[in-house]
């Protein structure tokens, strides 16, 4: 497990947790107590979930534990201790933090194309405000990530600008760490910090390169500082 902490205004920070394989499987169709005995070894209290849909829809979490297990791809709140999180394995988990509000992000293709980050982040100002700062987890990347011309076309629009790159092999691929990085910039989102992890590595769970069922999580939450 990896650690962060940043300051989110005064008296206020958010701790961050990001999982790896060898921390286990966070699937959320796994066997119910397993996932509950994991949860608990990342982070105590209630945690929002999310039965994560590939398209834009964002959970206002106004008590601990609210909305898990609805559908939906971001959860946002401003309650101290309750926890939100991401389960990827390629696609790109965000956490976005601002004054005493913290959100997080599952954002795939379909996400970025259809909004997700700017939801989100609409819904951070809605109920925080200041300077926001994001942290990008582990994600494929393009060499690993060959991707169809037209689609690239529809991502590229959504974000404003360019996000392809090139495989091992020297096909066309997605950035989808440029691409968050666009979409996040674009929404408002003053500092964006890529901490590089590639999924493709062994060390994560990767649907695309190794056919993985498991799933790594982000997750976050405010706490007083």
């Amino acid at each position: 497990m990896r650690f962060r902490r940043l300051p989110a205004g005064a008296g206020t920070a958010v701790e961050i947790c990001l999982t790896d394989r060898h921390d286990g499987d966070f699937r959320i169709d796994a066997l119910a107590d397993k996932f509950a005995e994991r949860r608990r070894s990342v982070f105590d209290g209630e945690w929002t979930w999310l039965r994560q849909v590939h398209g834009s829809d964002v959970a206002l979490v106004d008590s601990p534990g609210g909305y898990a297990g609805t559908d939906g791809d971001a959860a946002v709140t401003g309650l101290l201790g309750a926890v939100l999180c991401v389960q990827t394995a390629d696609c790109v988990p965000i956490v976005v933090v601002g004054e005493h509000v913290v959100g997080v992000i599952h954002a795939g293709w379909r996400g970025l194309v259809a909004g997700v980050v700017d939801r989100s982040v609409e819904a951070l100002r809605m109920i925080g405000s200041g300077r926001l700062q994001a942290v990008i987890g582990p994600c494929i990347r393009p060499a690993h990530y060959e991707f169809g011309a037209d689609e690239l076309a529809q991502v590229e629009t959504a974000v404003g600008g360019t996000c392809r790159g090139e495989t091992v092999a020297g096909t066309l691929a997605l950035d989808m760490a440029a691409a968050t990085k666009l979409a996040l910039h674009q929404a408002g989102v003053d500092v964006v910090d890529d901490l590089g992890f590639d999924t493709a590595d062994e060390r994560f769970f990767s649907h695309r390169v190794r056919g993985d069922v498991g799933r790594q999580i982000t997750a976050a939450r405010l706490v007083a500082a």
